[in-house]
């Protein structure tokens, strides 16, 4: 979506809604493409003053296997994000906002970029996830192993000095 801005900087009060869903099925994490599902865009460009803002909120489907036990898990997800619109810089320094000099912005694009930023870097189906067992590989979540422990070979000495 491509938002023309040049009457939003131009009319102080002047704001432009938006709420439509954007496809970022292309997206890959660690090789997958946990997003399957059209994300939700919805938010506002507006000039308060002179000061011209976009503020945004994403909802997402995240659908990918948890990177303890391996099973499929779906979350949901909720992002905002704000952002300072500027049509020139007046110091190259500006970390702060956003340059549009062109007075177009294309919404899809950023939000790609801001979404790619607050994707979980590890994704587990729940806090308390167990994992799978190192030496059988069972789903600790679902099933306790009987596998023993190794003993660590340095105090293998010791164990049989105790028994």
């Amino acid at each position: 979506m491509i938002i023309e801005l040049e009457s939003i900087f131009n009319n102080d009060g002047s704001s432009y809604p938006f709420d439509y869903e954007l496809s970022l099925a292309h997206i890959e994490v660690s090789g997958a493409q946990p997003i399957k599902t059209p994300v939700s865009v919805k938010g506002c460009v507006k000039n308060n003053t002179g000061i011209v803002t976009l503020d945004a909120t994403v909802k997402l489907q995240y659908s990918a296997q948890c990177d303890r036990c391996a099973e499929e898990t779906e979350k949901t997800y909720e992002y905002e994000f704000s952002h300072n619109l500027i049509a020139s810089l007046s110091n190259e320094d500006n970390d702060d906002s956003l340059l549009v000099s062109d007075m177009r912005l294309d919404l899809d694009e950023l939000i790609e970029e801001d979404v790619n930023l607050e994707l979980p870097t590890k994704f587990l189906c729940s806090e308390e996830c167990k994992g799978v067992c190192s030496m059988c590989g069972k789903n600790l979540n679902k099933d306790q192993c009987d596998c023993k422990k190794p003993i660590d070979p340095r105090l293998e000495g010791l164990l049989q000095f105790l028994e």
